[in-house]
């Protein structure tokens, strides 16, 4: 069953029977802060703040959240705000990693790092969930943060995780989306070979309980109309439960753009880590980091039935 808005997302995680306690790596974040607190007042969450207190004190009263319930986890200047982040959930004391105002690169690099203790033998692979006002149904698209050129093995397993993703939240044997600058193979083009590669081997043994096509361009995977005029047969155009990038610059692109010029509503989750981590960008607004934390319940109560 494919879901129509994020509705459905938030009442999963407030059906949770405690609330997840999130750990926010460089708390001094406006955005972030807004959006956290909202999930804690909406009763899925519980919230430890990780930075420096000068920093991020202030902020809490400018905000007017300076008496809501936290937890502060001050830390000295210059120190390593994900590092103690971190450490926080390997002492099991979080459910949820959230980045705050942090580097990207700095909170991967952490994530990635095996002495961590966070990885498991999944891939890290960054989904982004999305709603949009003229497409009827959520969607996923990945890799859009971790995996910057996916190998075909790489893409596999991207695969995987978004239709394990989906179907934690309910999508059933969804359709999935090979995405290409265009939908005939072309052999200057690497990623229309691969796509044609997978979508042959998924056909012999499928990669995961999932419909997948590719290569695939862009205007045929949102747009039955698109599939029309350009004479392109497939009933699943229009139809798309999830989209797997060539890249991580076609992937963030896409969602940047969805946001600024599609007026998309948008949530953030690297799956694969032994928590679900809320990875949005700096510039979302507070419902973004809302979102975010919302999945990552839902993602954490469908683990614990």
């Amino acid at each position: 069953m494919a879901l129509n808005n994020f509705d459905q997302i938030v009442e999963r995680a407030k059906q949770s029977l405690r609330k997840q306690r999130v750990v926010i790596a460089g708390a001094d974040s406006e955005n972030i802060l807004l959006g956290a607190f909202e999930a804690q007042d909406a009763g899925f969450a519980s919230l430890t703040l990780v930075g420096e207190a000068e920093k991020v004190e202030p902020m809490l009263e400018r905000l007017g959240l300076k008496n809501k319930p936290y937890r502060m986890v001050a830390t000295q200047p210059g120190n390593n705000v994900v590092q103690a982040a971190v450490d926080i959930i390997n002492r099991g004391e979080g459910d949820v990693l959230m980045r705050g105002n942090t580097q990207t690169r700095s909170f991967l690099m952490r994530l990635l790092d095996e002495k961590n203790g966070l990885r498991t033998d999944k891939r890290l692979t960054h989904i982004d969930l999305v709603s949009m006002p003229e497409y009827p149904k959520l969607i996923a698209i990945g890799d859009v943060t971790v995996t910057i050129e996916p190998t075909l093995q790489q893409k596999k397993q991207i695969i995987r995780d978004m239709v394990e993703m989906l179907g934690s939240i309910g999508y059933e044997k969804p359709n999935i989306a090979l995405l290409s600058m265009v939908e005939n193979v072309s052999f200057h083009m690497k990623d229309t070979v691969e796509a044609q590669r997978l979508v042959m081997e998924h056909a012999e043994k499928p990669i995961a309980d999932c419909n997948l096509v590719g290569p695939i361009a862009y205007d045929l995977i949102l747009s039955k109309e698109a599939a029309r005029l350009k004479n392109y047969n497939n009933p699943l155009c229009g139809e798309f439960d999830g989209i797997v990038v060539p890249s991580l610059l076609a992937g963030n692109l896409i969602v940047k753009c969805w946001q600024m010029h599609a007026h998309a509503k948008t949530c953030g989750v690297v799956i694969g880590a032994k928590v679900p981590v809320a990875l949005t960008s700096r510039s979302d607004d507070k419902e973004v980091a809302f979102l975010s934390l919302a999945f990552c319940a839902a993602l954490n109560l469908q683990a614990e039935r």
